[in-house]
């Protein structure tokens, strides 16, 4: 076994401040700046996963990142590492298998009938970060070395579910796989590999119907995406925000990258979309989000055959993540005052805190008339 006390790291990334430059619309750049990539500086590896094909790929792609520290277990269960710092857990990934519970699709509404799991963990270092109250244990990511395994599993449940399936509005969607539900998978890439070989798998193989894989991301580096078989099958969508929410998403790329980096994908032939996540009714947050709209708009201004969506989440949070985020960044700015706030409860009877009626009717109904304006050719799947 590896002590805990020996994963180190370098610390936490600070987050951008508001000082970040303004958002400028511009025409997609013939040589993209270069993109934001994570690198781990510790990784641990399972027996099993180090005996997966996959899982060997990985182990490639790390060493020709340049990551030195590398450690092989002699079983498949991770040392305790629940001592670890924040910083130390960000900067560590484990190369695992997959347990079968882990495997099995769940359902994910509103976004999609299913979600798997290609990893389980963000490099990032969103304050707000939803996952804080879904993932126990110290902030590793984990990659699943047995990725076919995963991808194999969901042949069973083509045809099947309750969001996209057989719906009027988004069933010719078909059966819609999440892939970005415990993780950012663009972030991992270049280190996995685990993306473009799902994105590979969607595009090819031959599925009993219809299907589409989603992921959303707040990363840039999607050069090695382009020219992938994806017959039109994954819809990659951008994590976007103003400025005063940007500032909450260290260790991530610039909104602005993010954009170009979504009409070189639009270009390409993907579906594409925006999620304005986590909608905050900042300062002058009309003119702000009406800035995002607008770039946007000009980023994706002529590509032909636009396949465009919008999801749009309001920022809330529940006790549990609250707790986990303050001990994560003890100095936050993020508003996480609970008495400015409707307690509602969500699925299986889960307390969260939301924006109150008033201001939910007044952010919604200009979000109706901004994108109608600036995007009128985008599909808004939901607002939550």
């Amino acid at each position: 076994m590896v002590d805990a006390a020996q994963v180190v790291g370098p610390g936490v990334p600070a987050a951008p401040t508001s000082t970040t430059p303004a958002r400028t619309s511009a025409a997609p750049a013939d040589r993209p700046a270069r993109p934001v990539r994570w690198t781990p500086r510790t990784v641990l590896v399972t027996a099993s996963a180090a005996a997966e094909p996959h899982g060997r790929q990985v182990l490639q792609r790390l060493e020709r990142a340049g990551v030195e520290d590398v450690r092989f277990l002699s079983g498949d269960r991770l040392p305790n590492l629940r001592d670890a710092s924040y910083g130390d857990a960000k900067r560590t990934l484990a190369l695992v298998t997959s347990a079968a519970s882990t495997r099995k699709p769940v359902p994910i509404p509103p976004s999609a009938d299913w979600s798997f799991p290609i990893a389980q963990g963000c490099p990032g270092h969103c304050q707000y970060c939803y996952l804080a109250g879904s993932l126990s244990g110290p902030p590793i990511t984990r990659v699943y070395a047995d990725l076919p395994r995963v991808l194999a599993g969901l042949d069973d449940v083509v045809g099947a579910g309750s969001v996209t399936t057989g719906t009027a509005a988004r069933g010719h969607e078909g059966t819609t796989f999440e892939a970005s539900c415990y993780t950012d998978p663009l972030a991992l890439e270049h280190v996995t590999g685990s993306l473009s070989a799902t994105i590979s798998h969607f595009g090819t193989h031959d599925w009993a119907g219809p299907v589409q894989l989603r992921f959303t991301t707040k990363y840039d580096d999607v050069e090695d995406l382009l020219a992938l078989p994806h017959g039109g099958r994954t819809r990659v969508r951008a994590s976007v925000g103003v400025r005063d929410v940007e500032r909450f998403e260290g260790g991530t790329a610039r909104v602005p990258a993010r954009l170009a980096a979504l009409g070189r994908l639009a270009r390409a032939g993907y579906p594409v979309g925006l999620t304005i996540a986590p909608i905050m009714p900042v300062d002058d947050w009309r003119a702000e989000y009406g800035a995002l709209l607008a770039s946007a708009a000009a980023e994706l201004d002529g590509v032909p055959g636009l396949d465009l969506t919008v999801e749009c989440i309001t920022h809330r949070f529940t006790p549990k993540s609250k707790d986990v985020q303050l001990d994560w960044y003890p100095r936050t700015k993020l508003d996480l005052d609970e008495s400015a706030r409707s307690r509602k409860h969500g699925r299986f009877g889960a307390v969260k805190y939301v924006y109150d009626a008033a201001t939910t009717r007044e952010l919604r109904g200009w979000f109706e008339d901004a994108l109608a304006r600036e995007l009128p050719a985008a599909r808004v799947l939901y607002w939550t």
